[in-house]
């Protein structure tokens, strides 16, 4: 049973940022404005369940709230609130978003998105029956994770071009060729480690940006990341990236905490830029690209840190690896998130069979 009562005690100004936008829903209509802030203080609630309890990213409570504002907006046209909507209104509301040439992966995102609060308000009591029962999520096209090829993969991994980009956009003026020899160094040995855990732990781009030094177990072969709903997992390093990051940590981190023999403010991350500042994610998705750059991939490959979480996955399925044990590297709550990679293990499975049976073959 979902505990709510500290969330019903909470005021909704002391709500998310990403709650802002529900509080736009009001009208100069008395009855529509009353609806308009029913239904902004329960989402408020829901998303706050999700913040305090759940311990949800910021980047999916913004998700959840602007599907559900949107959801909430179509309510308050019928002058209805939430805890009275029926399964008409969310058929309705789905065909308007079809009708608005939405395509049916988007409108199956807002669909969960609205599972997820009307689960939320039958838990804690505040409806009787949830009207998204006996609806279908729309179908939708099978688009199967883009994967690099290993040969594209080591490329990257092997590229003796790491940093040189960056130095060329951010060279300081007036700097001697030592000290932009030194930082191209320090940015090529803290790209590689970066390029190595992404592909060799199958990461996401948000627990390399939040990943911490006290982390990184490298005594020990792995590295402790958070990923969704602030869950823990124990990453296996290969010993590629362990003599990567080691040669980061020895070479390279020094170099963006020092700077003329003072030092700077110590950050407790563990891949940070000049002067110790954290990498934004986008940052991460950026330095990715231009690896693929660097490394002569096609430009219309639009290499992504998600492309080498993928292509971990793919190869690790290619190897032989059971999709559990992937699951687990990869952190997945479902083993049907990870059930994207069974063609993956099913071409493998052919091809082992071809190989092996000796009735494959005609004569």
């Amino acid at each position: 049973m979902i505990q709510s009562k500290g969330l019903r005690s909470r005021r909704i100004e002391d709500t998310p940022a990403s709650c802002s936008a529900l509080l736009s829903l009001h009208s100069t209509s008395h009855t529509y404005s009353m609806v308009s802030d029913a239904n902004t203080r329960t989402l408020s609630s829901f998303l706050d369940y999700l913040r305090v309890e759940r311990g949800s990213a910021k980047l999916t409570i913004a998700a959840y709230a602007s599907d559900l504002a949107q959801f909430s907006s179509f309510l308050d046209k019928q002058r209805r609130t939430l805890d009275a909507a029926r399964r008409e209104d969310v058929r309705e509301f789905m065909q308007e978003l079809f009708s608005n040439s939405l395509d049916g992966r988007s409108v199956g995102r807002k669909l969960s998105a609205i599972r997820h609060l009307y689960r939320y308000l039958l838990l804690d009591g505040k409806v009787e029956k949830d009207p998204t029962l006996n609806i279908d999520l729309p179908r939708q096209w099978k688009v199967l994770p883009k994967a690099l090829s290993r040969d594209e993969v080591g490329a990257m991994l092997g590229g003796k071009k790491l940093g040189e980009i960056e130095m060329g956009r951010n060279q300081t003026p007036g700097a001697t060729p030592r000290k932009q020899t030194a930082r191209s160094q320090a940015l090529s040995l803290r790209d590689r480690a970066m390029l190595e855990l992404l592909y060799g732990g199958g990461v996401r781009v948000s627990e390399v940006a939040d990943a911490r030094l006290e982390d990184l177990k490298l005594e020990m072969g792995y590295i402790l990341v958070r990923g969704k709903g602030d869950k823990e997992r124990m990453v296996p390093l290969g010993v590629p990236a362990q003599q990567a990051l080691q040669r980061y940590l020895q070479s390279g981190r020094p170099a963006f905490t020092s700077s003329n023999n003072k030092i700077k403010k110590s950050s407790p991350l563990l891949f940070i830029g000049a002067g110790g500042r954290r990498l934004t994610r986008q940052r991460l998705w950026q330095l990715v690209g231009e690896a693929g750059i660097a490394a002569g991939l096609p430009a219309g490959r639009r290499v992504s840190p998600h492309m080498l979480r993928h292509s971990c996955a793919t190869h690790m399925v290619e190897n032989g690896a059971d999709l559990r044990t992937v699951q687990t590297i990869l952190g997945h709550a479902d083993i049907s998130t990870t059930q994207i990679y069974t063609h993956v293990a099913l071409d493998r499975l052919k091809s082992v069979y071809a190989k092996h049976h000796p009735r494959a073959k005609g004569k």
